[in-house]
């Protein structure tokens, strides 16, 4: 618990440096659930007028991202089998009542590296299905300190998260649940 509380003062270092900000969906401008934010030199953002993207600038204050914290990049050497960085770190908030519809992570140039996730706070609902639309689905519960990636044959798997458990930790002061999220995106070089 500990090495959680670690991170998130480290995440909540970040946050002050670079605001959690609401995304809208491209196309309809509909806001998401979560509230986010990256850390790295790219970070994951999304607007009605240019939909999904990869930018080197907080869209709100116009400011680079935040460094991804030592302790997530001490990570992502331990268990990625990857030899370059992650360029990502996509911080989302999730509330009680967030969710995040099924989806592929596919916004990066190439596959090869694996996504690398960490769940602090609040346990929740996660589903994944295969690499198409509509197949089966597994779900389980994360819980906060789980690690989890999708790699090889599972990278463009379709994942999700159906739902919250209020109060299922007490790591965040505000209940909800952060969902970390590391992404290689461009090729090496």
């Amino acid at each position: 618990m500990d090495a959680q509380r670690d991170l998130l003062d480290s995440i909540r270092a970040g946050v002050a440096i670079a605001p959690l900000f609401t995304p809208k969906m491209p196309r309809t401008g509909k806001e998401m659930s979560v509230r986010m934010t990256n850390f790295g030199p790219l970070g994951w953002v999304t607007d009605q007028q240019n939909g999904y993207r990869y930018q080197s600038l907080h869209p709100v204050t116009g400011q680079s991202w935040p460094d991804i914290p030592p302790r997530l990049l001490d990570l992502w050497s331990a268990v990625s089998d990857y030899p370059h960085p992650p360029e990502a770190c996509l911080v989302n908030y999730y509330s009680d009542t967030a969710k995040m519809g099924m989806h592929q992570d596919r916004d990066e140039a190439m596959f090869d590296a694996p996504v690398v996730s960490v769940s602090l706070g609040d346990e929740c609902l996660f589903r994944v299905g295969g690499t198409k639309r509509g197949g089966k689905t597994q779900s389980f519960r994360l819980c906060s300190g789980d690690v989890m990636m999708l790699s090889g044959e599972s990278r463009l798997a379709y994942h999700g998260v159906d739902k919250i458990y209020p109060n299922s930790s007490d790591l965040l002061k505000n209940a909800g649940r952060l969902n970390l999220t590391l992404r290689r995106v461009n090729p090496s070089g």
